[in-house]
């Protein structure tokens, strides 16, 4: 495969990068549709794009699952009920499996557009860190449906409701530093557009959002919203609620003068507007998470809240993971067309695809 990567010598590194050229060649030989076209470095975003759009869109239909006790709507995995993978009249509320069965359907859907995000990259030659990222994301989709059956399995614990939701954060962070990614030529020279200091404050702004993320959890668990109606509050996380809520507060006020920070020190020495612009987007979102979290401590977690603040967990991450990727890019190269050298020469010289790889 033509990409510009440097020699590896980590024996798992080498392995990937065969698996990258086997898939390559695969795809010249038998892609879809054919004759199989290279697609531009703009078609390559907006595959990543709707993968992270599908990433933080089926937190939100998660918590939905979450708040309408739907969450053994299906009582177990990978079946629906046990000898039917679809939904059995009277095994369940209908609304309760619809709702949940509809949830686990949505899972082919992001694994569809990880797969093609991964497969244009692939035909692209992109170097290889867009590859791993990629494939990685595909690979996490498989991991979180199996910890999503496990939870199925385990009655919706507590605990595993918690490490559910926790890759999907993960997830969403990095489909979003890919969605930057993608666009920056391979044969680009990296450019800093912070200085050291502040590069190391947004990677601790990242950190400091996992924190806060993870005792989010914690609340979650210890809340009202289950996830089924059977599930009494002797199985909830057994720690006082205005407590963990107090200790999750502290955290996003830590999250929330990070990003203050950022913001005063991009503006003090003037750096470019994208920046700014995102690190603004950032402080907004963390506000607005905020707010909702201080209506559903005073009103004592209104189902309608629960989802809006899920979403706003989403995209506070994926904001977090667009800054931090904003840290440094690739900038200049010739690789104008789709990001790769190789494959602007071959779309350039006008070369059929299927013949030259």
């Amino acid at each position: 495969m033509r990409s510009r990567v440097k020699k590896e010598q980590n024996p798992l590194a080498k392995v990937m990068v065969a698996f990258y050229a086997w898939v390559h060649k695969m795809d010249a030989h038998y892609g879809f549709p054919r004759p199989v076209r290279i697609p531009s470095i703009r078609t390559q975003r907006l595959f990543a794009i709707i993968l992270l759009i599908c990433q933080t869109g089926i937190t939100f239909t998660g918590s939905l699952v979450r708040v309408t006790g739907s969450g053994l709507g299906c009582d177990t995995w990978p079946e629906c009920h046990p000898g039917s993978f679809v939904p059995t009249s009277g095994a369940a509320p209908w609304i309760h499996q619809a709702i949940e069965f509809g949830n686990r359907l949505l899972t082919f859907v992001l694994i569809a557009a990880a797969l093609v995000t991964f497969i244009a990259l692939v035909r692209a030659g992109r170097r290889t860190l867009l590859l791993h990222m990629a494939f990685l994301q595909g690979i996490g989709i498989i991991v979180q449906a199996v910890i999503g059956g496990v939870t199925v399995r385990l009655d919706l614990a507590w605990w595993m409701v918690a490490a559910h939701f926790m890759p999907s954060m993960i997830l969403v962070f990095f489909a979003a530093v890919l969605v930057i990614r993608v666009a920056e030529p391979d044969d680009g020279q990296r450019v800093y557009q912070m200085p050291k200091p502040l590069r190391y404050l947004a990677t601790g702004m990242s950190f400091a959002l996992f924190v806060v993320l993870t005792s989010g959890t914690l609340v979650t668990s210890a809340g009202p919203h289950a996830g089924d109606e059977a599930i009494l509050p002797e199985h909830r996380l057994q720690i006082e609620l205005i407590t963990i809520a107090n200790l999750h507060a502290h955290a996003m006020y830590l999250y929330l003068g990070m990003t203050i920070g950022l913001i005063a020190a991009l503006f003090a020495i003037n750096k470019n507007r994208v920046l700014k612009q995102t690190s603004l987007w950032l402080c907004g979102a963390i506000v607005f998470q905020a707010v909702i979290g201080i209506i559903q401590f005073r009103m004592g977690v209104p189902i309608w809240t629960v989802p809006v603040h899920v979403l706003g967990s989403g995209i506070t991450c994926l904001i977090t993971g667009v800054l931090w990727a904003q840290r440094q890019r690739l900038l200049g190269g010739d690789a104008a067309h789709t990001g790769s050298p190789a494959a602007d020469a071959t779309v350039v010289n006008n070369v059929d695809y299927s013949v030259t790889h």
